[in-house]
């Protein structure tokens, strides 16, 4: 039996993944716990089977954590970096040395975005293996910026003195031990350079969730393709643009297509929606579907037929009957629409989110749009090309049947297992 301690932020989609692997480990008699600086979050997704230890930190959405609306490119860049990863690295730091104090891990599992994992294993002489969540690390993202490379080379540098050990000269997004790749280069391509660990592509962690209730399944017309909107929980704020161009697309479709939109902010409009009480979560968060709206939704009658609008949809679920998906190229959004076979139109917004695009349509899987300045017209192209146009499904088919032959979490408990055995 070992130890396994996994260090995650307080992301949804950088926590999810993990969770599947860690219950196998649990099943299989091995210890684990967690360390986060929401240990609500953890609990309410991967629930009580193992103890979380709390962090200090910034958690996105809550006072200075909070992203100032509107942020693109490098200012968007700057302010992931600057006022959120390496912050939550130098405030996780306590949390996780104390974690590792009590706990007494053999192995480390820190995700790729919270470099205080790493560092502090590296300090305490454990092994430690990397959580990649998202594969834009592996494009080596700053290529073409080499100041802001330069910069975040000597900010990771200061962090390894006061949080790692200052002798050691791994860089904190990469293991030299493991590197857990929750993708394959199907999607991914082959790395951009060499860095850390060997990589171990495992594909999406994908595993069974609680059954949804409360999704009016009837409403979904079979003699109609049916498209998905979303544009992941973090990103409600800036979306109305979007969503209102989307719906103008789907509606100009409704004799061939229905869509279903998920609007957690009500961008919409009121008259988009009306509400139909709590809907009981799937996951055991409490709020409806695993976001955090406080209600559930059905869509205005002089719609009901075409476009559903709701705050949120049991998504895993839903991709097995959809026959595309429309979202910010969220890399776990994208990884469970091609593990379904399902083709994308991917709008990015920031982030890592323009790397997955671009994977996505290196991969022929799908079609992109310019998130701010798209048209209905052009929305509405991108959309017949991927429902009509063969190549893109064929595609989307391809990479789903590589990501199941990866293993998934499965492949990556066997991994970590293995990476434990080797530093008994």
């Amino acid at each position: 039996m070992s130890g396994f301690l996994f260090v995650v932020p307080p992301l949804v989609g950088h926590i999810n993944p993990a969770v599947g692997v860690a219950d196998l480990l649990l099943a299989r008699g091995h210890r684990v716990a967690w360390a986060c600086a929401d240990p609500g979050l953890v609990g309410r997704l991967a629930g009580d089977r193992a103890p979380v230890f709390p962090c200090a930190g910034p958690v996105p959405g809550v006072g200075e954590a909070r992203r100032p609306p509107g942020l693109r490119g490098p200012e968007a860049l700057k302010f992931l970096w600057e006022w959120y990863l390496l912050p939550l690295a130098e405030a996780m730091a306590p949390g996780v040395r104390a974690a590792v104090g009590t706990f007494r891990p053999d192995v480390v599992v820190a995700d790729q975005q919270a470099f205080s994992g790493g560092l502090v294993a590296e300090r305490a002489g454990l092994p430690w293996a990397t959580s990649a969540t998202t594969s834009a690390e592996f494009a080596d993202p700053l290529a073409g910026l080499p100041r802001v490379a330069e910069w975040l080379a000597e900010r990771l540098a200061g962090l390894r003195g006061s949080v790692g050990d200052p002798a050691g000269d791994t860089d904190p997004r990469f293991s030299p031990h493991l590197v857990l790749a929750f993708s394959t280069v199907e999607l991914a391509g082959p790395p951009a350079a060499a860095r850390g660990g060997p990589i171990r592509w495992v594909g999406p962690s994908i595993t069974a969730r609680p059954a949804a209730a409360g999704f009016p399944w009837d409403w979904l017309d079979p003699g109609r393709a049916t498209v998905l909107v979303t544009l992941g929980t973090a990103n409600a704020d800036a979306g109305g643009r979007f969503l209102a161009v989307c719906r103008e697309a789907l509606r100009a479709r409704a004799d061939r297509v229905q869509g279903v939109v998920v609007d957690p902010g009500n961008t919409l409009g009121a008259d988009a929606v009306s509400s139909r009480g709590d809907i009981p979560s799937p996951d055991g968060t409490g709020a409806p579907y695993g976001t955090r709206a406080p209600y559930g939704a059905q869509p205005s009658p002089d719609h009901d037929k075409d476009l559903l609008v709701l705050p949120a949809v049991p998504q895993l679920a839903l991709l097995e009957r959809v026959d595309a998906v429309v979202c910010h190229a969220g890399h776990n959004t994208v990884c469970e629409a091609l593990w379904h076979g399902v083709p994308l139109v991917v709008a990015p917004i920031r982030d890592d989110q323009p790397v997955v695009a671009g994977q996505v349509v290196d991969a022929g899987a799908g079609v992109r749009v310019r998130f701010g300045r798209v048209t209905a017209a052009k929305l509405g192209a991108a959309l017949d090309a991927v429902l009509h146009e063969p190549g893109h499904r064929a595609a989307a088919e391809r990479i789903g049947t590589a990501f199941r032959a990866a293993g998934g979490a499965t492949a990556a408990a066997d991994s970590l297992e293995q990476l434990a055995w080797e530093y008994r």
